[in-house]
């Protein structure tokens, strides 16, 4: 495979399963650009992969809760003559707590990374594939996305929006050369929960979590192989599959049960 000119975008590429995730690419030959905040974790990981799997890593701090740094990004990689053959909408956080009393500010921010800087460099870098008529995008989803989330109300729906949103422009690229997969894994052993504050909840304290690297195989297989989306774990496979045939509420239910603090016992 001739990858000297292939470049894969990724954000949250420092950590988690975005990291995972571009060891796979690096292992494959892929040369990377990796988006994330912290200049220090960019370098620090940069250098790993650079010296184990000898590909070019390309670093570039961004904020993407501020969705006018997404269009700078765009800009920046352009002024740089890199081209994105790949890009993974992988950086994404959550809030837990009740609507009511979580902080408005904190969630516009979610809302901003998770849609609205997902939406943007989906925009500008598809529309670049489309005119070289070929490209891939992997949005990182989640089984939060196909269930009512009590206690992560406004993650559960913008993992609803980046499903949804996936599927729909899949559909119009299908006859242009450009492949949108989206995956959906169920709760995974990264930083979220500690950024999301919910280390005491129950999926933490007593949940069986997936490996970020098993969760980012799943997902780049399915990139790999053009398919729509994949469901990355039997047991999250098995809660999509009840909660099409169970009442929402019923989900709902269930769903605030698993995500409630430990010894919370309403």
């Amino acid at each position: 495979m001739e990858t000297d000119k292939n470049y894969v975008l990724i954000t949250g590429g420092t950590s988690g399963i975005g990291l995972e995730l571009s060891k796979l690419f690096a292992n494959d030959g892929y040369n990377l650009i990796l988006v994330a905040r912290s200049e220090g974790e960019l370098n620090k990981t940069a250098g790993e992969l650079k010296q184990q799997y000898n590909v070019d890593v390309v670093t570039i701090s961004k904020d993407l809760f501020y969705p006018g740094n997404a269009f700078e990004l765009y800009d920046e990689i352009k002024a740089q003559n890199l081209q994105v053959d790949i890009l993974v909408n992988d950086a994404g956080q959550g809030v837990y707590g009740e609507f009511i009393e979580t902080d408005v500010d904190r969630e516009i921010n979610i809302i901003n990374l998770n849609i609205t800087s997902l939406v943007i460099l989906t925009k500008v870098f598809v529309k670049d594939m489309v005119e070289r008529g070929n490209g891939k995008l992997l949005n990182l989803a989640s089984i939060a996305g196909k269930v009512p989330g009590p206690l992560q109300s406004v993650y559960h729906g913008t993992k609803a929006f980046v499903l949804s949103f996936s599927e729909a422009i899949r559909n119009e690229l299908k006859d242009k050369g450009v492949s949108v997969t989206a995956l959906l894994p169920g709760a995974t052993d990264t930083d979220f929960f500690n950024k999301a504050d919910m280390l005491e909840s129950k999926v933490v304290q007593e949940g069986k979590m997936s490996s970020a690297a098993d969760v980012a195989k799943d997902g780049y297989k399915a990139l790999m192989a053009g398919d729509d989306k994949i469901i990355s774990g039997f047991m999250n496979k098995v809660q999509v599959a009840m909660s099409n045939i169970i009442p929402d509420e019923t989900v709902a239910n269930k769903m605030r049960k698993q995500q409630e603090p430990v010894g919370d016992k309403n």
